[in-house]
């Protein structure tokens, strides 16, 4: 069911700073830039291997990686797995008392299907699955 971590989520306060570090320093492939309206943040992709590091900058204050940024500072934000079926994920998830925050998929960047599981029943980590096209 779960195939892959597809990416860490990184919250940052300055995207092109933390693009810097990551892609001149690292050398990490710099994979493209989009704004995610619902979600109230900016996001940048880079590949490092067949995985991704996701770095969210917030678009407002009220954005949830703002939240996160105020209460625990920069820094990763979840870890998501790729899976083949995200319906099926959130039911066995929800079926084995695990808590979600998403119940239901919604589209997050590049268009991927995706849902978050609450960080109380994974030992305080945000997790996010997300299903490819």
């Amino acid at each position: 069911m779960f195939n892959k971590i597809d990416h860490l989520g990184i919250a940052v306060k300055d995207l092109k700073q933390a693009l810097g570090f990551y892609q001149d320093v690292l050398g990490l492939e710099y994979l493209g830039t989009e704004v995610v309206e619902e979600q109230k943040v900016t996001v940048a992709m880079l590949a490092v291997g067949e995985s991704k590091v996701e770095l969210l900058e917030p678009t407002s204050e009220d954005s949830p990686i703002a939240k996160t940024i105020e209460k625990r500072g920069e820094g990763v934000a979840h870890v998501a797995f790729e899976v083949d079926d995200i319906e099926a994920a959130l039911k066995k998830l929800k079926d084995s008392g695990v808590r979600l925050i998403d119940e239901v998929p919604r589209i997050g960047a590049g268009g991927v299907k995706i849902a978050f599981v609450h960080p109380r029943s994974t030992n305080g980590v945000l997790v996010e699955l997300c299903e490819k096209h």
